[in-house]
C-alpha cells in the first residue's frame, strides 16, 4: 500500500539530492528498496530526467510538479496514495 507519508519521504530525499548535487538531472540508486515495500521494484531513481529517455524500470521524480512517476503499460503514471474504503457495506456481515 502506498501512503502519502512514504511519497513525501521519497520526494524530500529527491529534493535533498537535487540541492546537494546541483545538476540538471541525476540518476541515483534507490535507498528505499528495503524500507518501503512498493519502492523495491525500482532499481534506480531518476531525478528530473525527461520521461522520454528515462528507463521504464526506474522511478522518475519531476521536481517542477513535485510528483513521482512509474511506467505502467504504455505510459508514465503518477504514483498516488492508495485509498482505503472508510465506509463498509451495511449488507455485508463481518
Amino acid at each position: 500500500m502506498v501512503t502519502r507519508n512514504e511519497i513525501n519521504e521519497v520526494i524530500a530525499w529527491c529534493e535533498q539530492v537535487k540541492k546537494e548535487k546541483k545538476v540538471l538531472y541525476s540518476v541515483e540508486r534507490n535507498p528505499f528498496g528495503d524500507k518501503i515495500a512498493w519502492m523495491g521494484i525500482f532499481p534506480l531513481i531518476e531525478i528530473d530526467r525527461p520521461m522520454e529517455v528515462a528507463n521504464k524500470r526506474n522511478l522518475v521524480y519531476d521536481s517542477v510538479m513535485k510528483k513521482l512517476w512509474k511506467h505502467l503499460g504504455f505510459d508514465w503514471v503518477e504514483i498516488i496514495p492508495d485509498v482505503q474504503e472508510s465506509v463498509k457495506d451495511p449488507g455485508l456481515k463481518p
